[in-house]
């Protein structure tokens, strides 16, 4: 099994294990209040909030970021760079975008490759050279071209839906326990505090898996796995000095970014990216060394 075909084999059963944890709340409601409804309302909860995040993406992050549109007469390079690259690839060029913020970082969006947009910030544009960004801009286009974005958004959706109604099975459940019902305080801990953690984790397993794989086709694209090895070094230690302010809104798009916004204020079992360190390492490998 080649490595694509391994990342998309572990992504279908990372998803499907946040779509087990959100029926398996509505299964413990039912059986707690004897309405088995709550099976029928959760999934359907799950296929609305999933297409409500597919068809929303762009929309969503670029409004985060406060991202404005750029156009080719205002940033030649940036678009003549992506257009290089997106006919290499034989695909969509994507709508272009530049946030005002001096952090470090890029991200792609949409819901497919016909309906995407790549964003940049000031900050990485005045951080890395000319080769770096082309490296960056690489990693973002494999995104959308991958259609991780589809993936990212419906983990996303899912993992915050499991933790909003994990809060009404706390209700139902202190409910049932004092009615004497199945559903005991054992059941109402173990889904109102540890179905969003693993939630939480299902949904940032995705978001890391997705990330190697954009590094490395990403170089594939760009011929160049050391130009984006630098970038990365760079965005790191800039991160670092000037990282995003956390933000309900910028907590929703945090992990579409090629690196932390946060700079490292999470642990690594909850961070959205993996170790800058491996990606390097990955990276350095990719090109003999």
């Amino acid at each position: 099994m080649n490595r694509s075909t391994l990342n998309g084999v572990k992504t279908a059963v990372l998803l499907g294990a946040l779509w087990a944890i959100l029926l398996g709340i509505g299964g413990l409601l039912a059986a707690g209040t004897g309405n088995y409804i709550f099976i029928v309302i959760f999934a359907f909860i799950g296929v609305a909030g999933t297409a409500y995040s597919y068809w929303n993406s762009d929309k969503l992050a670029i409004r985060a970021m406060n991202a404005l549109p750029v156009s080719e007469a205002e940033f030649p390079w940036y678009h003549q760079t992506v257009r290089e690259l997106a006919e290499k690839a034989d695909k969509p060029m994507p709508r272009l975008y530049i946030a005002p913020t001096p952090s470090p970082n890029a991200f792609a969006t949409g819901r497919n490759p016909k309906n995407a947009a790549v964003c940049v910030t000031d900050g990485i544009l005045d951080l890395l050279d000319k080769r770096e960004l082309r490296a960056v801009l690489g990693h973002e286009l494999m995104h959308v071209y991958n259609r991780d974005i589809l993936t990212s958004s419906i983990a996303a959706g899912l993992a915050g839906i499991i933790s909003s109604v994990a809060q009404f099975f706390m209700f139902f459940g202190m409910r049932g326990r004092n009615s004497g019902s199945p559903i005991g305080i054992i059941g109402v801990i173990l889904m109102a505090l540890l179905a969003p953690i693993a939630a939480s984790v299902i949904q940032l397993a995705v978001s890391r898996t997705r990330e190697y794989d954009a590094d490395h086709s990403g170089a594939e694209l760009t011929e160049d796995p050391l130009g984006l090895a630098s970038a990365l070094n760079k965005i790191s230690g800039g991160t670092v000095r000037e990282p995003m302010r956390e933000t309900p809104q910028m907590d929703t798009v945090s992990h579409m970014m090629i690196a932390n916004p946060f700079a490292g204020k999470g642990r690594a079992l909850f961070s959205t990216h993996p170790p800058m360190e491996e990606r390097i390492r990955r990276l350095e490998e990719m090109a003999g060394y």
